[in-house]
C-alpha cells in the first residue's frame, strides 16, 4: 500500500475491523518509511450481475430496485425488507452467475417471502404472476393453504 504522505510502497497493518456494511474492512496502517498512520479500506470485489428482463433486454441488477417491490409487497407487514434484499442479493452473488431472468429472481422472492409472511407472498405474487382474475389468485391462497 502506498503512503499518502512520502509515496512509500511498504507499510504495516495495526488495526482491521469490518466496516457496517460488512462488504468492506477498514484498515489503520502505519508507514514503514516516515511512520505516518492512514486508513485504508478493502471492498469485496465482485461480478456484476446482468439481469434478463423477460422482453429480452438486459441490465445490471440493482439492488433498490429489488427492495422497492419488496417494499411494496411487506407494507404494513413484519418483514425487514433491508435484510431480505441484502440476503437475496448474497445468494445471487454466491450463485457465481453472470446472469439471471427475472423470472428466477421472482421465484427466489416468492419462495422466501412464502416462508416468512403469507400475506406479503400473496401480494407479491399477485403482480409478479400477473393474476387476471379472481379464480387465478384464488387457485394461488388454496395452493397457499397446503
Amino acid at each position: 500500500m502506498k503512503c499518502p504522505g512520502c509515496g512509500f510502497y511498504e507499510s504495516k497493518v495495526i488495526d482491521s475491523r469490518p466496516v457496517s456494511d460488512n462488504n468492506s474492512i477498514r484498515r489503520r496502517r502505519e508507514c514503514l518509511e516516515c511512520k505516518r498512520r492512514f486508513t485504508t479500506y478493502e471492498v469485496i470485489d465482485s461480478v456484476q450481475i446482468v439481469v434478463i428482463k423477460k422482453d429480452g433486454t438486459k441490465e445490471f441488477f440493482d439492488r433498490m430496485k429489488l427492495e422497492s417491490g419488496l417494499i411494496k409487497a411487506c407494507q404494513k407487514r413484519p418483514v425487514d425488507t433491508a435484510a431480505l434484499a441484502a440476503e437475496i442479493e448474497t445468494e445471487l452473488q454466491n450463485s457465481l452467475r453472470s446472469e439471471i431472468t427475472t423470472t428466477e429472481i421472482g421465484e427466489i422472492i416468492m419462495e422466501k417471502l412464502k416462508k416468512l409472511d403469507a400475506v406479503s407472498y400473496v401480494r407479491f405474487a399477485s403482480v409478479y404472476r400477473e393474476f387476471k382474475d379472481v379464480a387465478t389468485f384464488m387457485e394461488e391462497l388454496k395452493q397457499l393453504n397446503k
